[in-house]
């Protein structure tokens, strides 16, 4: 339970991250494979089809697209195929975004616990922080699309992350840049810094803060006030 000990600020225990769009852009990559793999398989699709779609993992990210186009898949053989496409346009050329090492520093400095919770499934996860020279072990729990049942915008996948933390959801912040992520932040009970390189602020409204990245975040993120 969430206790305010008579003090100015509510200093928060845990900080859990997204990670497209939050430690990284994977978007137009995973887009681009998942254009491809339905083109090797006689269906053209638009960028745009994905978009209602961020966040909330890649069996509904490809198979919400299929449905659109009554497109019959099977889930499993075309998600395999996308990220083996995914994985070979993404080397050397995915970076971390801004602020993403030094803000984890400051959190480490300031003794947070760090969690990873992605709807991404574990090998476009070890595959993306590879790229940006992190790695699962650089958080202290990971909770990936495999982990969960319900997807983003449910709260599971942040409940979850928090209790892998030892702590409960209003003792982390999330960070976040979807639309769907917010919501489940804000689900969860926790407190949501939005990042808006995938969405506007208007559309990330029910965030508690905005940034444009981790290295325009407030400093008051790390410091609630009571």
């Amino acid at each position: 339970m969430l206790v305010h000990m008579n003090s100015e600020v509510f200093l928060p225990r845990g900080v859990v991250f997204d990670m497209d769009g939050v430690l990284l852009d994977s978007e137009p990559f995973i887009c681009k494979a998942a254009c491809m793999m339905f083109a090797e398989r006689g269906l053209t699709v638009q960028p745009d089809d994905f978009k209602p779609f961020v966040g909330t993992g890649e069996n509904r990210f490809i198979g919400g697209v299929a449905e659109k186009y009554n497109f019959q898949v099977d889930i499993e053989a075309v998600k395999k195929r996308t990220y083996d496409i995914y994985l070979e346009i993404i080397k050397g050329r995915i970076e971390a975004l801004p602020g993403v090492h030094a803000f984890l520093g400051a959190c480490r400095r300031a003794g947070k616990k760090l969690a990873l919770a992605t709807s991404a499934d574990d090998v476009k996860v070890d595959g993306n922080l590879r790229e940006i020279k992190l790695s699962t072990s650089t958080f202290d729990a990971v909770v990936t699309g495999l982990s969960i049942l319900h997807k983003k915008p449910h709260p599971e996948i942040f409940v979850t992350a928090a209790h892998q933390l030892g702590l409960e959801p209003p003792e982390c912040l999330v960070v976040e840049d979807a639309v769907n992520g917010v919501a489940a932040a804000k689900a969860a009970g926790s407190r949501c810094l939005a990042l808006t390189t995938s969405f506007t602020r208007g559309q990330l409204a029910g965030a508690d803060w905005f940034a444009p990245n981790l290295a325009a975040a407030p400093p008051e993120v790390l410091r609630w006030p009571t």
